[in-house]
């Protein structure tokens, strides 16, 4: 069994790119089933935590490939788009 705050101190890396996205700030859970729909990441977007809003991800839980030790690695198309072209 794992805890909410467990997930909290891990990093959540785009496999992709390798890019910190940032950590787990929150689940969406659906209530009917009490399966978890996605996580809710939450970015580096304020300075020193006072300025500007935080930016916010969610990441479908179908698109965590890995829970490891210290990381979650994750599958996120946004953090890609113009970083690989075929043309």
């Amino acid at each position: 069994m794992v805890k909410i705050s467990e997930f909290q101190v891990k990093d959540i890396v785009n496999i992709h790119d390798g890019k910190k996205l940032g950590n787990m700030s929150d689940l969406s859970i659906n209530v009917t089933t009490g399966n978890i729909e996605a996580i809710i990441v939450s970015g580096g977007g304020r300075v020193m935590g006072l300025f500007g809003r935080e930016e916010e991800m969610i990441i479908p839980w179908n698109k965590i490939k890995k829970i490891g030790a210290d990381v979650i690695l994750v599958e996120h198309q946004t953090a890609m788009k113009g970083a690989y072209s075929d043309k």
